[in-house]
């Protein structure tokens, strides 16, 4: 792994600490990292109404679009589970506007990491092509 892949996974692992789950207690954090270098980070954020629920992913590539950011070349996504948690479907699709066939980068709270590239983890997307 990079420093600057390790470098994003910290940030992810520091937004986790700010996620607000107190229905299902699992926390995630993600950090995005813009073509320029810049990082943005969000952690999931839970409500009653469980569809009204944002993950990590969401809320940090939304807070980086609503700073002017438009594009982004790597995520990162931390969880505190054994089995390395990529992605929902649903963000899936959001990365695959904004970040293409982006580095994806996921990590656990015991040091467990792996890197794949967007299109391995969403290989048949719906885009800006088909409109």
């Amino acid at each position: 792994m990079t420093a600057t892949q390790r470098r994003l996974l910290q940030r992810a692992r520091q937004a986790r600490k700010k996620a607000f789950a107190p229905f299902s207690r699992f926390k995630v954090g993600a950090a995005v990292e813009t073509p320029g270098g810049r990082i943005y980070t969000g952690a999931n954020v839970e409500n009653a109404s469980y569809g009204l629920t944002l993950c990590a992913e969401r809320v940090a590539i939304f807070y980086a679009v609503a700073q002017g950011e438009r594009r982004f070349k790597r995520v990162a996504v931390v969880a505190d589970s054994e089995k390395l948690t990529g992605p929902c479907g649903a963000c899936r699709q959001i990365i695959w506007e904004f970040c293409g066939d982006a580095e994806i980068i996921l990590g656990n709270l015991k040091g467990k990491t792996a890197v794949h590239r967007m299109r391995r983890l969403f290989p048949f997307p719906f885009d800006k092509s088909y409109l």
